[in-house]
């Protein structure tokens, strides 16, 4: 009885080109909600949150969002890395980027938390919003972005191993993340270089593979 081969034949799944775009779309979302939240915050580390409440809620809803397209933007590179993939790198260039939105979103959902405080007439806020303040900037200002600087230069060295990037890039993405991890904690608005970075690497990867493309 001869035997019956039976061949089955699977699609590979393939990264959309548009795919690349969440990068830009993290970017700018971050942007916003991070200047969103940092324009309502009182000068006064005692003072209410009550009058930012609009801009805030702005804030909480735009950063799942922007933390949606992020792990696209790993998904991405994760692609681009193909077979040239480094597992210790990419370990910790996949560990440092989860920490660093995990931490994002534990200081967004501080920041909400802080503004059910303020609106809440019976409770006594002046300490426990003062507390809040503080524990979401720690978060986002001194951890979150200093993870995101450890995904950067590891993501750096894989370009620089691998060559998928210009050294000009790789030695600019190396002299930001240096900044980000001694300027930390001193510049609120330091945590913009993060997504201004993720936006102008996404800009470059679709310019790039756009002239690679066949006529």
């Amino acid at each position: 009885m001869a035997n019956i081969r039976i061949e089955v034949q699977y699609n590979r799944l393939r990264t959309p080109r548009s795919a690349a775009i969440a990068g830009i779309v993290f970017g700018a979302l971050f942007i916003i909600s991070i200047v969103l939240l940092i324009t309502a915050m009182p000068a006064a580390a005692g003072a209410p949150w009550v009058h930012g409440g609009s801009k805030i809620t702005t804030a909480l809803s735009l950063t799942p969002i922007a933390g949606i397209a992020f792990l696209w933007f790993i998904g991405v590179q994760r692609d681009r890395f193909g077979d040239l993939e480094d597992r210790f790198f990419t370990t910790v260039f996949m560990g440092s980027g989860l920490l660093f939105l995990g931490m994002t979103f534990v200081s967004m959902t501080l920041a909400g938390a802080l503004l059910a405080v303020s609106r809440g007439s019976t409770v006594a806020e002046n300490e426990i919003v003062y507390f809040g303040r503080e524990a979401m900037l720690q978060g986002s200002n001194v951890y979150a972005i200093r993870m995101a600087a450890v995904f950067m230069i590891s993501l750096a060295t894989i370009w620089l191993r691998t060559e998928l990037m210009p050294r000009g890039v790789v030695i600019t993405t190396y002299l930001l993340a240096l900044s980000l991890l001694l300027v930390a904690g001193f510049n609120i608005w330091v945590v913009l270089v993060f997504p201004a970075w993720v936006i102008a690497i996404n800009v470059y990867i679709l310019v790039t593979d756009r002239h690679q493309l066949p006529d």
